[in-house]
């Protein structure tokens, strides 16, 4: 499962720079697939595509966000969440609606850096 970051959020900043996957964004900034990740192209519906650096409207407003497609829950990188490991108010969570299987985490991380 992916993580999310709560609105317990202290806007601390110390787990943005900890995603290897740059899924991490302080609220109210833009994201987009390509930062961090190898990406080109993304198909967001059944048959249409997107530049991978399309900016895309943030997650919050109000406080760090985590972008669900492009975390990883650190699988492949790390024995665990960074984002959760450095969080000093624990506000970085597992999120239940996106809940995903080891393999379908590795999955994820080849597609964002291309992997073979």
């Amino acid at each position: 499962m992916a993580i999310k970051i709560t609105d317990e959020c202290i806007n601390c900043g110390a787990c943005e720079p900890e995603c290897p996957n740059t899924a991490i964004y302080e609220g109210g900034v833009e994201w987009t697939y390509a930062g961090g990740t190898k990406l080109k192209e993304v198909e967001v519906e059944e048959g249409t595509f997107i530049d991978a650096k399309t900016k895309i409207e943030p997650v919050s407003n109000e406080y760090y966000y985590i972008v669900t497609n492009k975390c990883t829950e650190c699988t492949g990188f790390h024995e665990e969440p960074q984002c959760a490991a450095v969080c000093p108010v624990d506000c970085c969570v597992p999120d239940p609606e996106n809940e995903e299987e080891k393999e379908e985490l590795l999955a994820k991380k080849a597609w964002l850096h291309q992997e073979d």
